[in-house]
């Protein structure tokens, strides 16, 4: 799939434990695939994104940023297109601001204000700025639909729409395109 186009794939993780162990995996059959191609086939970069909230468990914290150290200190050594970044929500929308400067209640199942201000919200400014520079790009996210049934739902109806083998419509981003390589 890295061959068959120019666009720059962005992989984001939150960070957490199914991620970490996700991304570790994935990044690793990543690495291997693209380590194998000649030189000349390392057009396109993959970004590697995650958000620190700013409120994670210190040790997290710092297996994060250790992590993402990693893989851009052994990408320049092998020659390799990833670049990973991490992200940190705006001011205005940190936990803190939310919870103490804006009143909010502390985050809890039905009203979780802090997950799309502390992480998608990063995310997705670090994915517009990809698609304004390159014009697209291919998110690919570590969900599975196991993980409910309200996810499940929306992952079938969105491969109900592919546009590519394995490429759905991001309902959320104009000119980008979702791969989801652990679905199933």
């Amino acid at each position: 799939m890295y061959c068959l186009d120019q666009i720059p794939w962005v992989v984001g993780y939150s960070g957490r434990k199914d991620s970490r162990a996700t991304l570790q995996l994935l990044l690793q059959l990543f690495w291997n695939a693209i380590a194998e191609l000649r030189p000349e086939k390392l057009t396109k970069k993959i970004y590697v994104i995650t958000t620190d909230t700013l409120v994670e468990n210190p040790i997290l914290a710092a297996w994060v940023r250790n992590s993402l150290q990693q893989v851009k200190s052994e990408s320049q050594a092998q020659g390799l297109p990833f670049k990973p970044h991490l992200l940190q929500p705006d001011f205005k929308e940190t936990f803190w601001v939310g919870l103490i400067g804006k009143g909010y209640p502390a985050p809890k199942g039905k009203f979780r204000w802090c997950t799309e201000r502390l992480r998608i919200n990063p995310s997705n400014r670090f994915i517009r700025d990809v698609i304004r520079n390159n014009g697209e790009t291919i998110v690919v996210l570590l969900t599975r639909k196991a993980e409910s049934a309200k996810r499940a739902n929306r992952m079938k109806k969105l491969e109900a729409q592919r546009v590519r083998y394995h490429l759905s419509p991001n309902m959320s981003l104009l000119n980008s395109l979702v791969y989801s390589p652990i679905k199933d």
